[in-house]
C-alpha cells in the first residue's frame, strides 16, 4: 500500500474523514459553483463536497469541532483552482463537487427541492416521511447515539414530501445531473409502516424514470415484503446494525436494540442477499474496536452480502459530538478487509453504473489498501460486468 496521501487518494480519502479539513480564506466555495456544507438526514454526513484525484467523491468535515484542529486545509490558486494542503505542502489538487442548479428551485407544491432530495456524490438520497421516532419517544429519546437525523428535519431537510415533490426533484436530477440512482432513507416508525410509506414513492420513480432504486429502513418484521420490493423495482436494500458487538450495539443503539435486537438486523441481511442483487450490512467504523469492525465485515461477505463502512464522524449536537473521531490508521486494516473479504467471496462490486459515493469508501476503493494484486477472476469477470450493466440499465432491463 502507498502510504503517502499525495499518491494515494484512497488513503487521502480516509484521512480527511478522520482528521477533517480546514478551508482557507482564499477560498470561495459557493461563488465557484461548490455546494453548501449541509446535514444530511444520512445521519452522519455534514461536510463539504469535494472530488479527489481519480474521481473519488468525499464528504469532509468541516463544521465539526475536531476539523479546527486539522493539518489539512483547502486553498484556491489564483486561476480559481483548487487544491489541499497538508502543513502547507500541496498534496493534492481537487475540484468541488458542483452544485446543482435545481438546488435553487422549488417543486409545483412550493417546497425547495435541496430540501426535498440531495445529491451524495453522483446519487440522489431522499428521506421522504417524518423523523424517526427514536428522536420524538418520550420521557426519554433512544435514538442512535452518532446520529444526527432529528437535528436535520426543518433545517436542511424539509418535513414529509409527497409523490409529485419527489418526482419533480428526480427528473431535475435526471434531467441536469443525469443520476442514475436513487436512495430512500426512513428512520423507525410504530407498527412497521416504514415500507408501506416508501411503496408509492418507489412505484411512481421507477415507472416514471426507470432508475436503479434502493432502500434504507429497519428490518421489517415480515421478510417476504421484501421479495415484493423486488418485484415493484427495488434494486437494493441496506440494513444498519452500526457495530457488531452486542454490548456496545445496546449502548449507542438502544431503540434498535429494544425495538429489533441485532439477530433480526442479521436475519434480514442473510434472507435479503439471496433476494437482491446488492444486499448492504451498514456499519460504522470507529465506535468499537478494529478487529470488531472486521469480524462484521467476514460476516457479512460470508452470508453473499456487501459490506458498507461508514467512519465515525462527531457531529456538532449528537450525543457523541465529544466523542474523538478514529485515527486513520486503526481503521486502513478495516478497509483493506473489507476490499479483500469482497474479494475472496467473489462478490459483484464497483459495477452499478454512475454511482461515485461521498460519505463512504466504496467496497472497490478498499483496493487502495491492499497489497494483495491477485483476485484475476473476479477483478476481470466484475470489469466485464460494468459495461454489460450499463447496457442493461440503459435497455431498462435493471
Amino acid at each position: 500500500m502507498i502510504q503517502d496521501v499525495s499518491r494515494n487518494p484512497g488513503l487521502l480519502k480516509l484521512d480527511l474523514y478522520c482528521r477533517g479539513l480546514r478551508i482557507g480564506r482564499s477560498c470561495q466555495v459557493e461563488d465557484d459553483g461548490g455546494r453548501e456544507i449541509r446535514r444530511t438526514r444520512a445521519g452522519l454526513g455534514s461536510g463539504l463536497e469535494l472530488i479527489l484525484p481519480e474521481g473519488l467523491y468525499t464528504n469532509v468535515p468541516v463544521a465539526e469541532q475536531f476539523a479546527a484542529a486539522s493539518p489539512y486545509e483547502l486553498n484556491r490558486d489564483e486561476a480559481g483552482g483548487y487544491r489541499i494542503d497538508l502543513e502547507g505542502r500541496p498534496v493534492a489538487a481537487v475540484r468541488l463537487a458542483p452544485r446543482p442548479a435545481w438546488y435553487g428551485k422549488k417543486t409545483s407544491s412550493g417546497k425547495q427541492m435541496s430540501r426535498v432530495g440531495t445529491l451524495q456524490g453522483t446519487y440522489l438520497a431522499i428521506y421522504p416521511a417524518r423523523v424517526c421516532d427514536y428522536w420524538v419517544t418520550k420521557p426519554d429519546r433512544v435514538n442512535c447515539k452518532f446520529c444526527s437525523v432529528g437535528l436535520n428535519l426543518g433545517c436542511d431537510d424539509a418535513d414529509e414530501k409527497t409523490v409529485a415533490d419527489v418526482l419533480e426533484t428526480v427528473g431535475a436530477a435526471v434531467g441536469e445531473n443525469r443520476i442514475t440512482y436513487v436512495d430512500f432513507n426512513t428512520g423507525h416508525y410504530e407498527g412497521d409502516t416504514y415500507l408501506d410509506i416508501l411503496e408509492p414513492f418507489i412505484r411512481a420513480v421507477k415507472k416514471r424514470y426507470g432508475l436503479l432504486i434502493g432502500v434504507q429502513t429497519p428490518p421489517h418484521h415480515d421478510l417476504q415484503r421484501y421479495r415484493h420490493l423486488k418485484q415493484i423495482g427495488v434494486n437494493r436494500v441496506s440494513f444498519c446494525f452500526e457495530v457488531w458487538d452486542r454490548e456496545r450495539f445496546r449502548e449507542i443503539c438502544p431503540g434498535k436494540h429494544e425495538q429489533y435486537g441485532l439477530d433480526r438486523y442479521l436475519e434480514a441481511i442473510e434472507y435479503c442477499a439471496k433476494v437482491f442483487h446488492t444486499t448492504n450490512g451498514e456499519i460504522v467504523a470507529g465506535l468499537e474496536p478494529p478487529e470488531s469492525s472486521i469480524a462484521a465485515i467476514d460476516w457479512i461477505t460470508s452470508v453473499g452480502a456487501v459490506p458498507t463502512v461508514c467512519v465515525f464522524r462527531p457531529l456538532a449536537g449528537t450525543d457523541f459530538e465529544k466523542v474523538p473521531p478514529p485515527a486513520t490508521g486503526e481503521l486502513v486494516p478495516v478497509f483493506r478487509r473489507m476490499y479483500e473479504a469482497c474479494m475472496e467471496r467473489g462478490l459483484k462490486i464497483g459495477v452499478a453504473p454512475g454511482i461515485k459515493v461521498s460519505l463512504v469508501l466504496l467496497p472497490e476503493e478498499g483496493r487502495y489498501f491492499s497489497e494483495n494484486g491477485g483476485y484475476y477472476f473476479t477483478r476481470a469477470r466484475n470489469a466485464l460486468l460494468r459495461p454489460l450493466f450499463k447496457a442493461a440499465f440503459k435497455a431498462g432491463m435493471i
